[in-house]
């Protein structure tokens, strides 16, 4: 697989707590020098992100991020916020404790309302699959499907572990024709990257690709 439509599909992600402005540049022009399809940083970067990248390529930003038990209100405002600032694509966190609780018609509906303060932009929905039973992943596959979100994500790369082939292997089997896949965490060399897109992830979460490519120049 050429690695060019491998970083076509790399959301180049920089969510540590600790980034600063000038790590988030260094994402920007890596991005820009790799083509990949968008930056995903935290929100507070977003709008000095967007000036700087003038459009050259899409901000992502993540809501609810990285636990998911904000309340929907907040999750709402996050997104118009970020979505003012410059954001072109959005990755939300569900309300996992309502998965457990079996509380899949609120869960619907925050994604429904997130969706909308998403004004036409790109959504992403992370399920944190770690997490999850393979009935509850697929019961959100469903979910997810129902809910009009673009995307159903793998992980936060924040919990107790990211994407694994299997889960992708599980969504493919599982959601509507309107949904695409991202796998997100973990993803730590080129051929796993070319065996997740292989596998149908239209989107992978990761910074080790760009840095890998960077090193063998």
């Amino acid at each position: 697989m050429d690695i060019k439509e491998i970083t076509s599909k790399v959301d180049h992600t920089l969510l540590q707590q600790q980034a600063t402005w000038n790590e988030i540049k260094e994402i920007c022009d890596d991005a820009v020098a790799y083509q990949t399809a968008s930056i995903c940083i935290p929100a507070s970067y977003v709008k000095q992100a967007a000036d700087y990248l003038q459009g050259k390529i899409p901000v992502c930003t993540v809501i609810g991020f990285p636990n998911g038990y904000s309340t929907t209100a907040v999750k709402v405002f996050e997104t118009e916020d970020a979505v003012k600032n410059g954001a072109s694509e959005i990755d939300m966190v569900i309300n996992i404790g309502w998965v457990k609780d079996g509380l899949y018609d609120k869960v619907l509906d925050e994604i429904k309302q997130v969706k909308k303060a998403c004004n036409g932009k790109l959504l992403k929905v992370i399920i944190e699959t770690c997490l999850l039973t393979d009935e509850e992943k697929i019961k959100m596959c469903e979910v997810v499907t129902e809910s009009g979100a673009e995307y159903i994500k793998t992980s936060t790369g924040f919990s107790t572990a990211g994407a694994t082939f299997a889960d992708i292997e599980l969504f493919s089997k599982h959601i509507g024709p309107n949904v695409k896949m991202k796998a997100a965490g973990g993803i730590s060399s080129i051929a796993d990257a070319e065996k997740f897109v292989e596998l149908g992830a239209s989107r992978l979460g990761t910074s080790r690709i760009v840095k890998i490519l960077k090193a063998q120049k």
